[in-house]
């Protein structure tokens, strides 16, 4: 059974910090730092007063969602391909003084084409200069996960993925789709889903996300054929379902500070009922993420910190949600096989030097 919550002690926090790590759910739209939004809204002399952006990034004891702060951003603020540099630049640095050397993000350029004016050429083309500026700086490699907006129309989601052919790039690996999921199941978006597997795009999606049934889940997984999943929670609820996702070996991207549940469960029994306690039990591989990281008040240490902290995983689990993001990745075979043996001995070597078991005995 996991630990009860606790405060995480500066063993577990200094360990989670140096650990070599990947993000695979994370939106470039969640990352823009409170500062770089004051300068966006200034610039554009958008109608959003400072006390509206402040509650953008207040998070407090039932948070809200962030949905209207990444739409605020595509009406008004993001207007010129430099402004997408600028945020991908700054996100990749940000996550790499987390030691995360690898980052599969998403974008979703529905939004940002209709509201901007930027063709999507030139949008892609600002984000993969910002992130190779962010490799040339910092080390750390980011890949761009063009996303589907389930609140547009279907076709919107096949024209997304038609943009993506005429702009081919190997550092834009695959599709995802999210925003709201009621309402908005995953069968509507089946055309675009079997274009992009014919096209060799890898595929992901959120689903079963904000407490809706396992079967947009289920739907994801047999109709839309995604490699991974993003979220997933209540897979729980079908033990018959998960034991077929463990036998396969999907990995499930989950987000430790998932504000739903935040706002949903009460604060003394929030990290107890969360459905990512009792998904490893259930054979289900999963990997923690930050998802909207500004915006939740998250950092990648922070992300894996609660998995201990929150959630009473050990050490040793830690070590095994590490692996499942490496073969989750969208990298060669070859890749993953060298990035186990090394990040897994680097493991091995942080255990020894820092001693992150001293926080079960806190």
């Amino acid at each position: 059974m996991n630990a009860a919550p606790q405060a995480a002690t500066p063993a577990l926090t200094a360990f989670a910090q140096a650990l070599p790590k990947m993000e695979l759910h994370c939106h470039l739209l969640g990352t823009v730092r409170k500062n770089t939004f004051i300068d966006l809204v200034q610039r554009a002399q958008a109608p959003l007063a400072l006390d509206e952006i402040e509650a953008f990034y207040t998070r407090g004891e039932k948070p809200v969602g962030v949905l209207r702060v990444l739409r605020a951003l595509d009406a008004w603020l993001l207007r010129t391909p430099d402004d997408l540099h600028r945020i991908t630049y700054e996100y990749l640095q940000d996550a790499a003084a987390h030691n995360v050397r690898y980052a599969e993000f998403f974008w979703n350029p529905t939004g940002t084409v209709q509201c901007s004016g930027m063709g999507y050429g030139a949008a892609q083309a600002a984000i993969l200069a910002g992130a190779a500026d962010a490799r040339r700086d910092h080390g750390i490699h980011g890949r761009l996960v063009p996303s589907i907006d389930r609140e547009a129309p279907p076709m919107a989601a096949v024209q997304m993925v038609e943009w993506m052919l005429e702009h081919r790039h190997d550092d834009v690996p695959g599709i995802g789709i999210d925003y709201r999921e009621n309402d908005r199941p995953p069968e509507l978006f089946a055309q675009a889903y079997a274009l992009a597997r014919r096209l060799g795009l890898k595929t992901t999606a959120h689903a079963s996300e904000f407490g809706l049934p396992w079967h947009n889940l289920q739907t994801a997984i047999d109709m839309l054929q995604v490699d991974r999943i993003d979220h997933g929670y209540t897979v729980v609820d079908n033990p018959e379902l998960a034991a077929r996702c463990a036998e396969r070996g999907i990995v499930f991207t989950v987000v430790p500070t998932n504000s739903y549940y935040l706002r949903t469960l009460p604060p003394e029994r929030w990290a107890l009922d969360h459905p990512i306690r009792r998904m490893p039990a259930m054979g289900l591989r999963v990997h923690p993420n930050t998802d909207d990281p500004t915006l939740h008040h998250v950092t990648p240490t922070g992300a894996w910190t609660r998995m201990v902290s929150d959630f009473g995983f050990s050490i040793a689990d830690l070590r095994g949600f590490m692996l499942n993001g490496i073969d989750a990745a969208w990298i060669d075979e070859s890749d993953k096989r060298t990035l186990r043996a090394e990040w897994g001995a680097e493991f091995d070597a942080l255990c020894t030097r820092l001693n992150p078991q001293s926080t079960l005995q806190a």
